[in-house]
């Protein structure tokens, strides 16, 4: 639930520039001096970008052993994903697939062209649905084109059954990608329907909503101060009348990948960096053979009580945005090296999380007395996959577990070069320009919004996130809070954040230039929210997205509460929308009145006050201000979404060991995706 999957709004531009780095405005702007091509390519609503591994070429060969290691582990997971987004996703990827590498006719026509940026649509999103708004993609080619594409292509390599013919395989998969009534949904949050049997995500077979509240229920140990994470890692199934969980691991669900993803772990262990962290890989080596819950429970203790190591490693089944209950966790895996530079920034802010604690504007009774072990580091990614690709977080915070957060602490990252990379490709974009109101608004965003995106990124992961308690005896959010649990927990980080900027306290640590700065990120947030973020918005739809909904409903908000005082004013000009803040202060103070109150509804489990405030604030939308906002963006040929292709590691062997690392950087989004089709392909097509 902590792991920041909102992609960055163009609007703004982020660096990992401390305040004694601030270079002049338009040098910030416009630099790319390392004539490293960011943005590669553009297609339907997505852009394609790479990263570099700075630092990467300074580890010992023994280091960079270790993180290919871990990247081959990462990315034998790739298949995972994509079978848990939807039980067809693979074969029709690989069907896609196969019609990319071997189709015989034109491939120079508009057909043709509409059917690879589909195809580049369903790598990107790891599936038939959207990353983002999770509806499933409209092709823009007919079904008798598909029917050509099909049978003119190797139909050996074709995803079929048994025994079956290239046409009842043509029968059955047709509809599927075609007809909008089937699996229109991949995550359905609407209240009033069954939440299981409208999503198409492949958590669950047979089952509806209540049967598996009821089935979850009977397992829980009431008053458990340290309750596992149930039904985290399985698949809920009904046969004959009676429900079971399918585990993902060793012979079990699958299995072909998990074992893929063991026998690197465990090379990786072999040569770690110290006796911890081998400890820590061989327990998650356990966890994948087991598919105990009480032994991922220790191996994320042991995971975030590893501060020490340079290399790291997210891998598992972790967070559960694309289950509409909050239970099942999709698999990802990030592997990265400590940034130790920029770390610094990021580390004074932990330093100071009691202080945090003790000042914020919550309930008392809601405070945590003894802030526990938040370590806080920036890292330089090496490789991601599974949900952290090709979409990707900037921001994670682990593990999820309350009582383990509570007890042992959590890390909390940003990432540092995949920030640098949205900033390079978004420099000089035009959106800045496009959506402030006045020149000094503007002026304001560039001389401070390097600065102060990072840092409320930062404050939301660190000290967001890990604030607060939960009530004894309440259950966690997941469990209390329900579809809205993610929504609600996303809006308290963020506002922890937003009321802190202002804080003199940030000066005085050091990470914030001065007291002015602040107002870059509030403008920032308040433009994002009311207006840029609807562009990913279809006019007439609502907000489906969960940190969307977040945004939407603090501005939303603090608009509509501060409107008797004209704290923020909606103004026209030359026909465009605009929203611009007049009373800074009295923002701040309604941010902290939001915080107040949604910090009460996570404490106490409230459920009927969490659906009112989601409800009324953070889903629907005016359709006429959508479509100026995306008519706006069009001009600008803006991508309202963005990914990566991921930089390749080549081993290089002597005398039968590994002796260096080098590092590839592809620039093809469609060749590196049919190279991991080729090399980590291992789950069959329907699990």
């Amino acid at each position: 639930m902590f792991f920041i999957k909102f992609i960055i709004t163009l609007a703004l531009s982020i660096t990992l520039l401390s305040c004694e780095q601030k270079k002049d405005d338009q040098i910030i702007m416009n630099k790319n001096k390392d004539n490293f091509k960011y943005q590669t390519e553009q297609f339907a609503d997505l852009g394609i970008l790479r990263y570099k591994i700075p630092g990467f070429n300074e580890l010992s060969p023994k280091d960079k052993e270790f993180a290919y290691y871990l990247y081959e582990a990462a990315l034998s997971g790739r298949d995972i994903v994509y079978d848990q987004n939807y039980k067809h996703n693979l074969e029709i990827r690989r069907t896609l697939e196969t019609i990319v590498n071997s189709y015989k006719g034109d491939r120079n026509t508009d057909n043709f062209k509409n059917f690879m940026i589909y195809t580049k649509r369903v790598w990107f999103s790891n599936g038939i649905h959207h990353h983002y708004s999770s509806q499933k993609f409209k092709p823009e080619f007919s079904k008798e084109y598909f029917i050509e594409l099909v049978k003119n292509s190797d139909s050996k390599n074709l995803p079929r059954r048994k025994n079956e013919s290239a046409d009842n395989f043509l029968k059955r998969i047709i509809p599927v990608i075609f007809d909008p009534g089937i699996a229109s949904t991949k995550v359905n949050l609407t209240p009033g329907q069954d939440l299981i049997k409208t999503s198409a995500v492949n958590f669950y077979d047979g089952v509806n909503e209540k049967e598996v509240e009821n089935f979850y229920n009977k397992q829980k140990i009431k008053n458990d101060p340290r309750p596992v994470w149930y039904g985290l890692n399985s698949k809920l199934i009904k046969t004959n009348g009676k429900v079971k969980e399918k585990k993902w691991m060793i012979d079990g669900m699958y299995s072909p990948a998990i074992e893929k993803i063991i026998y690197w772990l465990g090379k990786a262990a072999s040569v770690a960096e110290n006796d911890h962290q081998k400890a820590a890989l061989n327990k998650l080596i356990d966890y994948y053979k087991t598919g105990d819950l009480k032994t991922w429970d220790e191996y994320n203790i042991m995971w975030s009580q590893d501060t020490t190591s340079e290399t790291d490693i997210v891998n598992g089944f972790i967070e559960v945005y694309n289950d509409p209950l909050g239970i099942k966790g999709s698999y990802e895996s990030i592997v990265s090296i400590k940034d130790k530079e920029a770390t610094k920034r990021i580390a004074a802010i932990a330093d100071q999380a009691q202080w945090f604690e003790d000042n914020s504007p919550i309930d008392k009774k809601f405070k945590k007395k003894n802030v526990v072990g938040i370590s806080a580091k920036v890292i330089t990614v090496v490789v991601e996959c599974g949900d952290a690709s090709p979409s990707t977080p900037i921001g994670i915070n682990l593990p999820n577990s309350t009582w383990i957060r509570k007890e042992y602490g959590s890390k909390s990252v940003n990432l540092g070069n995949i920030v640098h990379a949205y900033n390079e490709a978004a420099a000089g974009d035009g959106s800045l320009e496009e959506f402030s109101y006045s020149p000094e608004e503007v002026e304001l965003g560039k001389k401070y919004g390097t600065i102060t995106d990072d840092l409320h990124t930062d404050m939301h992961e660190v000290i967001g996130h890990a604030s607060g308690q939960i009530l004894a005896g309440i259950g966690t959010p997941k469990e209390t809070l329900k579809s809205y649990a993610s929504t609600i927990e996303e809006a308290r980080a963020d506002l922890v954040s937003l009321y802190y900027l202002p804080d003199q306290k940030l000066v005085d640590i050091g990470v914030m230039p001065d007291k002015e700065a602040f107002k870059a990120e509030y403008n920032t947030y308040i433009r994002n929210g009311l207006l840029q973020q609807l562009r990913r918005i279809i006019p007439g739809d609502n907000i489906e997205e969960s940190h969307m909904r977040n945004r939407l409903l603090i501005s939303k908000w603090a608009y509509e509460k501060g409107e008797k005082d004209n704290v923020i004013e909606k103004k026209v000009k030359e026909g465009k929308t605009y929203f611009v803040i007049n009373d800074y202060q009295k923002l701040r103070e309604l941010f902290g009145q939001l915080l107040k109150e949604i910090q009460r509804i996570t404490s106490e489990g409230d459920l009927s006050s969490a659906k009112n405030l989601v409800e009324t604030y953070g889903v629907k939308v005016d359709s006429g201000l959508v479509k100026e906002v995306r008519e706006r963006y069009a001009k600008l040929n803006i991508p309202a979404y963005k990914g990566f292709i991921n930089p390749i590691l080549k081993p290089v062997y002597k005398d039968g060991k590994i002796a260096d690392v080098k590092i590839e950087y592809p620039d093809d989004f469609a060749k590196e995706m049919l190279y991991y089709a080729e090399n980590y392909s291992f789950l069959p097509n329907n699990n």
